[in-house]
């Protein structure tokens, strides 16, 4: 989440008239995040998400993922919906941008989840899978293996910026992953950005899962290792915790469970993951404006998770 976009009382209070959830109280920018401008609205009778979708998110895109949102919620999955307004609408427009007023889920973000959080986030995430078997939309995505290809030539000579020689090592693991990706397992459609700020945690509960908007068809094994690697290092890729990957694993094995041959691409797929956060925060380092609201962070955080994967065997990954 972001604020790219600022909106005035005016305007928020204009938004709300369209709905039956009180009249604007308090509203303050949320700045954790890089894609969409988002706020935190408080009402007289509640509270909710406002999201206004900025130019890296396509519109197009939208009926795809208020339904996948509908679908898990449907489902029993602790996901925010986008609320209509009183003609049944879901997408507005607010200051120029296509808008969602968004259900507010309880819960806090963790920055060093514990073994039981992480058990739990595996669980969750497995339910999610399981919950997807009969969702019929799909949608291409546009940061698989073709788009890591895309984003590190729109880099460039400037990966060398943030560190000497970097543009070669990913180069180099381009050709690794092209050789070996490991295209044949099943696909579904997958959420792509689990990190623990997508997790709302009510204790060791897993109370909201969030920010859906880099879903899409894959294979279903990259979404674990996404998670993986995210939450199972420290937050600069530094140090691995064998104990959080081994909960994780077992805490989605529960739930939905892992095939051997999902199991023997694993590494492969840590190495996928890493390099797509690692070329996702290296074009936000090289072009987030400097005026804009928004956290920017380490593309080398990922560089190391890349390391670490790539010298590890599957067990050590997956079973602690």
């Amino acid at each position: 989440m972001a604020v790219y976009t600022q909106v005035s009382a005016e305007a928020l209070a204009a938004l709300l008239a369209r709905y039956d959830v009180g009249r604007l109280d308090s509203a303050k920018g949320i700045a954790e995040g890089v894609q969409n401008s988002n706020f935190l609205i408080d009402t007289t009778s509640d509270r909710f998400i406002l999201t206004l979708y900025e130019k890296a998110t396509d519109t197009d895109d939208l009926p795809f993922f208020l339904a996948l949102l509908d679908h898990l919620a449907d489902r029993g999955l602790p996901v925010p919906r986008a609320i209509p307004d009183r003609q049944g609408m879901q997408v507005q427009t607010v200051a120029g941008r296509p808008a969602c007023l968004i259900e507010f889920l309880h819960g806090v973000s963790v920055s060093a989840p514990t073994v039981a959080q992480t058990r739990a986030t595996g669980e969750a995430l497995g339910r999610m899978h399981g919950a997807l078997a009969d969702f019929p939309l799909s949608r291409a995505n546009s940061l698989g293996l073709a788009g890591w290809h895309r984003l590190a030539a729109r880099c460039g000579d400037d990966l060398d910026v943030i560190a000497p020689g970097l543009k070669a090592r990913v180069a180099d693991e381009l050709a690794f992953l092209d050789a070996h990706w490991p295209a044949h397992l099943p696909t579904s459609v997958v959420h792509a950005d689990l990190f623990p700020d997508n997790v709302l945690m009510v204790g060791d509960s897993v109370g909201g899962m969030i920010d859906f908007y880099f879903a899409a068809t894959d294979v279903r094994a990259l979404d674990l290792a996404v998670t993986h690697a995210a939450w199972c290092f420290s937050a600069d890729g530094a140090t691995f915790d064998a104990d959080l990957a081994a909960a994780l694993v077992s805490g989605y094995a529960t739930a939905f469970g892992l095939s051997p041959a999902e199991r023997d691409a694993f590494a492969t797929l840590g190495r996928g993951a890493s390099l797509r956060f690692l070329l996702t925060r290296a074009w936000d380092w090289l072009n987030t404006p400097a005026d804009a609201l928004v956290t920017r962070k380490d593309p080398l955080a990922f560089l190391r998770r890349l390391d670490f994967y790539a010298g590890a065997t599957n067990a050590e990954l997956l079973d602690g």
